[in-house]
């Protein structure tokens, strides 16, 4: 059965596959080295001094020239100021000679020189020439330029100093009804001092008042001059309850020497300091008494 079965099975073709020749007696093998060279390191001498001079390879050796343009200092941002400053201190006070000084200095600048002009109010402010400093900075006002709080704060008191006040208030009010709600603490400190100097009290109730509607927490020299001006006007309830919303501090904070310190505050009312002059200056009566019994002696 098995024979037959076999025998019946058929067969599978055989199939033949291409074989590859074999090159390996024409191809050349590197085998592994049997013994090692030790290589050593040479060192490569580097240059320490590079010559000025470029080595082209078509046209050989070329030398480099200084660059002429760039030999020349620049003027600094202090010596503009200096120059802006002794520009326009000879002059007068016309309006156009000022502005034609001033439209000469900034010609030739490609940007307008803002850190020079800004320096030059420091300096201007430092001599104390008012007239000056409202005229520079009302002529770059006009050139859209520098239209900063500090700007607006720093000719809101050259007017306040010149004895301008209407034209300090107008100012006051623009930038009031502009910047209402950032409008710096120091703005209104200055013009409750401005009313307080000149004895316009009225004013310096509403300025105060707006201070407390921003949600602005007065100064302590603010919390004094509204307290002297309320016991002066006999306002003692309202001089009683603006000492209690805004108490005296306990502490306060100063620089010394760039470093913050906490300084304990003392109270100095003018009820205390009448009360200390009282307790030190002796009465007449009892000096009277001291040199009777000085000369019986």
């Amino acid at each position: 059965m098995e024979t037959s079965w076999r025998a019946s099975r058929p067969r599978p073709l055989a199939t033949t596959f291409p074989v590859a020749p074999d090159y390996s007696m024409f191809s050349l093998r590197y085998g592994t080295p049997t013994f090692g060279v030790a290589l050593e390191r040479t060192a490569i001498p580097h240059p320490r001094k590079f010559s000025s001079v470029v080595v082209c390879g078509a046209r050989g050796p070329r030398p480099r020239y200084p660059r002429v343009w760039k030999t020349d200092k620049r003027i600094g941002t202090v010596a503009k100021s200096q120059k802006l400053v002794t520009c326009i201190k000879g002059l007068s006070n016309v309006k156009e000679e000022v502005y034609g000084a001033l439209d000469s200095f900034v010609a030739w600048e490609l940007e307008f020189p803002l850190i020079a002009v800004k320096k030059a109010l420091n300096t201007l402010e430092d001599e104390k020439e008012w007239k000056r400093i409202i005229q520079v900075i009302k002529w770059m006002f006009n050139k859209g330029q520098g239209k900063t709080m500090g700007s607006y704060y720093t000719l809101l008191n050259a007017l306040i100093e010149d004895g301008r006040i209407e034209e300090a208030e107008e100012l006051f009010a623009k930038i009031f009804s502009r910047y209402m709600e950032g409008l710096p603490r120091t703005f209104f400190m200055k013009i409750i001092s401005m009313h307080y100097s000149l004895g316009s009290y009225q004013k310096m109730f509403e300025v105060f008042a707006d201070m407390e509607e921003l949600g602005v927490r007065p100064d302590r020299s603010i919390v004094r001059m509204l307290g002297k001006v309320f016991r002066k006007l006999e306002m003692l309830d309202k001089y009683e309850k603006l000492h209690q919303k805004y108490p005296p501090p306990k502490f306060e904070y100063r620089y010394i020497k760039g470093k913050r310190i906490r300084i304990r505050v003392y109270p100095d009312d003018d009820s205390t300091e009448e009360a200390t002059k009282s307790d030190s200056e002796p009465d007449t009566d009892e000096l009277e008494v001291v040199e009777s019994t000085n000369l019986d002696n």
